[in-house]
């Protein structure tokens, strides 16, 4: 007897048919996810049409897959609660901040750029963009690359200028409840007057970060950092013209830099801002040439962070105002060893392209840890890696001996 023939469609066999799946417990994500929900939001619902209820595992005897919310954690022996944590921070001259957390020039705009995506009001102060007498175009492109840990730039400065910058920011600065301190470049003394004395009395300005060790401009530029004489005469010039509160930002581009943060101190500032950028480069793919339109930049980010940390340890140890720690930081244990050696506040730089949310996340982390160690300040972290007496300047070259 002859088999029967199947029946082929479009000269193939039908497929089996396979039994139905059920659906699974997983939760597909799709492949275009946008932006993370902000903290303590609440993600909106799955686009499903019945979401299946997810019974634990621990039901057939293994573990759970979402563990039951915790409750709150009690308190250790000698635990604070966080909200009863002093953070202020007092830089001198009646400038006291909220908390020690600040934004560096050159990495938050003018406040107004990441208003949207940042609480304002929980920052400790912004430092703006370097903002110079007359309107800048900057440097030729390209202007920024990133390094192994951090990246170069150089910007070169471009603002529209004090007159511009005072117009369109200084009226919105004015309402907000935190801090902006105008960071201030020039090429001569003149220059550094003549926007100083266009920022005194203006509502919005709260102090001034003079900037005397920008390393990717021409003329001016690092001349006043690198010298003590020359730092400490911009310094007396400004400080005759403003009673606004006055820090002075330090240039790791030196072989010691304690005579010059000790001359800007004598000279009239109020506190010191340091680390600047260090001076550096980056060749094009095919090396033949520099990267950078203007074939130096400054380095940032966590690659810098021992040259700050050396040189806040330095300098903390021959002044007696205070200084802002700059450089590298990316966590609150960066912020705790620049505590540890003798600043009394911080700036988040680089770090903020990656992760606008940092600086305000570090206030929380650093009251939570206070908090835990008992600490209703956060000054008893201040110098605590500190040696009793001075020690001597890093140049000395027997320090890096082998």
């Amino acid at each position: 007897m002859k088999a029967k023939k199947r029946v082929v469609t479009s000269g193939k066999e039908r497929p089996v048919e396979k039994p139905k799946r059920r659906p699974t417990t997983r939760t597909i994500r799709s492949a275009l996810v946008g932006p993370k929900p902000a903290k303590g939001s609440r993600p909106g619902p799955p686009q499903v049409a019945a979401p299946a209820v997810v019974p634990p595992v621990a039901a057939l005897g293994g573990p759970a897959l979402v563990p039951p919310p915790a409750g709150p954690r009690a308190r250790r022996p000698g635990e604070l609660d966080p909200a009863a944590v002093d953070l202020r921070a007092d830089l001198g001259r009646g400038l006291v901040l909220a908390n020690p957390v600040l934004v560096a020039s050159g990495t938050f705009g003018y406040g107004v750029e990441y208003a949207d995506v940042v609480d304002i009001g929980r920052l400790g102060a912004i430092c703006c963009k370097g903002t110079t007498l007359n309107p800048r175009l900057g440097n030729p492109p390209p202007r920024v690359t990133e390094t192994p840990a951090g990246m170069l730039n150089s910007i070169g400065l471009q603002n529209p200028g004090v007159d511009a910058v005072l117009e369109r920011y200084a009226p919105l600065w004015a309402g907000w409840s935190t801090p902006v301190l105008v960071n201030v470049a020039g090429e001569s003394i003149e220059e550094y007057v003549g926007v100083v004395r266009r920022l005194e009395g203006v509502p919005g300005v709260a102090g001034i970060e003079l900037n005397i060790s920008c390393p990717n401009v021409g003329k001016g530029g690092l001349q006043f950092a690198i010298d003590a004489e020359a730092a400490a005469a911009v310094t007396r010039a400004v400080r005759r013209v403003t009673e606004l509160p006055l820090i002075v930002k330090l240039s790791p581009n030196v072989a010691d830099v304690r005579p010059i943060a000790t001359a800007i101190a004598a000279a009239g500032a109020d506190a010191l801002s340091a680390i600047n950028t260090l001076s550096g480069m980056a060749l094009r793919p095919d090396r033949t040439g520099p990267f950078l339109g203007n074939t130096y930049g400054g380095l940032s980010g966590p690659a810098i962070k021992p040259v700050a940390l050396r040189i806040v340890y330095e300098v903390t140890q021959v002044v007696d105002i205070p200084v802002i720690a700059i450089g590298g930081i990316t966590g609150l244990d960066d912020v705790l060893d620049f505590l540890a050696v003798g600043a009394v506040a911080v700036q988040v730089g680089t770090a903020i392209f990656a992760d606008p949310g940092l600086p305000v996340r570090l206030v929380d982390e650093l009251r939570r840890q206070c908090a835990v160690d008992g600490h209703g300040s956060y000054r008893p972290l201040i110098g605590t890696a500190l040696p009793r007496r001075p020690g001597a300047p890093s140049a000395r070259g027997a320090e890096y001996r082998p």
